[in-house]
């Protein structure tokens, strides 16, 4: 069902001022940058190996990454990973009473689609669900 972890993502408050510190920090320059606005966020993504870390900072106030870095503070938003059909991993999960916030895909970064399994489901954890295809 799932073929590897796509990215780890860290809700940040400046995201230049973060990827002025994972430069300094541990010698990664970012390999993208790109608004999402479905989600009203920036991002910028490190590549280590076959996984990416994502920085995502929410552009607006009612941004759902703002919201969480008043609530939380910046830190580990969630894991996603990568899926081959992410429709039929949404049935599946749903099928289990899995608990989603998207029971649709959505357009995610890049050409993706993307879908959000809910923390209440999976012991308070963010999960994201990824597939990328340029035929989406």
């Amino acid at each position: 069902m799932l073929d590897r972890i796509d990215h780890i993502a860290i809700a940040v408050e400046d995201l230049d001022a973060a990827l002025a510190m994972y430069q300094s920090l541990f010698e990664l320059e970012a390999a993208h940058r790109e608004y999402i606005k479905d989600f009203d966020v920036d991002i910028a993504t490190f590549t280590i190996g076959n996984t990416e870390i994502e920085l995502l900072e929410g552009r607006s106030q009612d941004s759902p990454i703002r919201k969480f870095v008043r609530k939380s503070g910046p830190g580990l938003h969630h894991i996603a990973f990568a899926v081959d059909d992410i429709r039929k991993v949404l049935a599946r999960l749903k099928a289990e009473g899995v608990r989603l916030i998207d029971e649709t895909p959505r357009r995610g970064k890049g050409n993706s689609l993307v879908a959000f399994v809910h923390p209440a489901s999976t012991q308070n954890v963010l999960y994201e669900l990824v597939q990328m295809d340029s035929s989406i």
